[in-house]
């Protein structure tokens, strides 16, 4: 009985109020006969990349050494990204740092400031927090927790998608198109 019922609920459905609205001007039919053979469709515009608003300020991916700048400074602004290491001939930090600087757009736009600290005699703020061993990338979110240490390198695509999954991170995306 209930599967008689779903399927006259569908047909009516189907049917729709279509029916009783007047027969379309046949001015306005267009033809679809060119539809089914894609050799013959008009070619496909592609979209243009957006550009900024001239008002808008460029974003650039900001990179500081650790004696210059205080994490308190960043709060609710930006999410710090942390390199530390015990030299700076370390190999991890040289290939982390040239990753980070070579591939700026998608860190730029998620609100990344980049810290480098190769000083562990200078004892900075960043150490004192953070205390890495050797080697450590670690990235904190815009509340001043920090969310992912690593202790080897990591590219600059994945920092974006981990930076992306962030609750706070999901939320701006979420408000994105209210605020332009």
């Amino acid at each position: 009985m209930k599967l008689k019922f779903m399927i006259f609920a569908m047909a009516v459905a189907a049917m729709g109020p279509a029916r009783d609205d007047p027969p379309p001007d046949p001015d306005s039919v267009r033809d679809t006969s060119s539809q089914r053979n894609p050799a013959r469709l008009p070619p496909v515009a592609q979209p243009q990349p957006e550009t900024p608003a001239p008002d808008a300020p460029a974003r650039t991916l900001q990179v500081l050494e650790a004696d210059a700048a205080n994490p308190d400074d960043f709060r609710w602004t930006q999410r710090p990204v942390v390199v530390f290491a015990d030299t700076a001939d370390d190999p991890s930090f040289t290939e982390q740092v040239q990753a980070l600087r070579r591939d700026t757009g998608g860190l730029a736009g998620r609100d990344v400031v980049v810290v480098i600290d190769s000083d562990p005699a200078a004892n900075s703020v960043w150490r004192q927090q953070l205390r890495p061993q050797g080697f450590s990338l670690v990235l904190i979110d815009k509340d001043g927790q920090v969310k992912i240490r690593r202790p080897s390198p990591w590219d600059v695509r994945e920092i974006g998608r981990a930076i992306d999954r962030l609750p706070l991170r999901r939320q701006e995306i979420g408000r994105g198109s209210l605020m332009r």
